[in-house]
């Protein structure tokens, strides 16, 4: 039996094959929070290059296929979430492949028997780092496979975070949107949100058909130059008679002259009374023979 290498914080050793298996183990159980592996590719700034170089539970595989997340294993009284890393795979742009956890539904100092080891694809031991100092972290950095002369090395970093998964993601460079920083509004690697569209006006709701509208009242028109003042009435006139019926009357032209003299009727002649006179004789008128 090959013992593993017990590691200190700080501490660092060869990795002399080109293929690791990365194993977190830990005793599971009530109240015991469960943990996520993941893994961050570096440059030699520090950052990973973009949101690709994150490889973790919902990104189990990185694009280069150097490095891949294997899931979780449970057996007797601990549970195993690994990690597979092929250092002869990696980019030369990859300086650093860091090893690091979350906590979820807890923190680090809840969960017993925390320790990373380190092994060739065979489980040959390479090394061990037993976690004994957390506290209140729920995301953690275990440790890091790393570039040296033309070689590859682990060291066992150690370093612990509070603000979870989503901040040591930000640490590295990458902006990841957790629960609760969406709520908090804690993002602080992200840009100024934009202002959302307006909203669409409802649509009015339709009215029934009203009766047509009274066409609008002409404006009164602008008051002319005073008049002068009226003349006086004139005489009134007779009215005309009214007009017969079957035709209009026409009216009777008046003279415009003096009045004529008045006409005088003559006296009645006054009548004999008693018998008529005798007639007189009368004379036979010879006619010519």
């Amino acid at each position: 039996m090959v013992l593993m290498p017990s590691m200190v914080k700080g501490s660092n050793l060869p990795v002399p094959v080109p293929a690791v298996r990365c194993l977190l183990r830990w005793s599971a159980g009530p109240g015991v929070p469960d943990v996520d592996a993941s893994a961050l590719l570096v440059g030699e700034h520090g950052k990973v290059r973009d949101d690709r170089d994150f490889v973790f539970y919902n990104q189990p595989g990185h694009p280069s296929g150097a490095v891949r997340h294997e899931g979780k294993r449970t057996g007797g009284a601990a549970t195993t979430d690994s990690l597979s890393v092929d250092l002869s795979r990696l980019e030369p742009a990859v300086d650093r492949v860091v090893i690091a956890a979350s906590a979820d539904g807890g923190t680090f100092g809840q969960v017993p028997g925390l320790s990373l080891s380190v092994t060739d694809p065979a489980g040959t031991p390479i090394a061990d780092f037993a976690i004994t100092d957390a506290s209140v972290e729920t995301a953690y950095v275990f440790g890091e496979l790393y570039r040296r002369a033309g070689a590859w090395k682990f060291r066992a970093v150690g370093q612990g975070y509070d603000s979870g998964l989503g901040g040591l993601a930000r640490d590295f460079g990458i902006s990841v949107d957790t629960d609760s920083d969406s709520e908090a509004g804690t993002d602080a690697d992200a840009g100024p949100v934009p202002a959302p569209p307006a909203a669409r006006p409802a649509a009015p709701p339709t009215a029934p058909p009203s009766a047509a509208p009274a066409p609008p009242r002409s404006a009164a028109p602008p008051a002319g130059p005073p008049r002068s003042a009226a003349p006086p009435p004139a005489a009134p006139r007779t009215a005309p008679a009214a007009p017969r019926p079957g035709g209009a009357l026409t009216p009777t032209r008046l003279p415009s002259g003096p009045p004529a003299t008045p006409f005088v009727p003559a006296p009645a002649t006054r009548l004999p009374t008693g018998p008529p006179p005798p007639f007189p004789p009368l004379t036979p008128t010879r006619l010519p023979g």
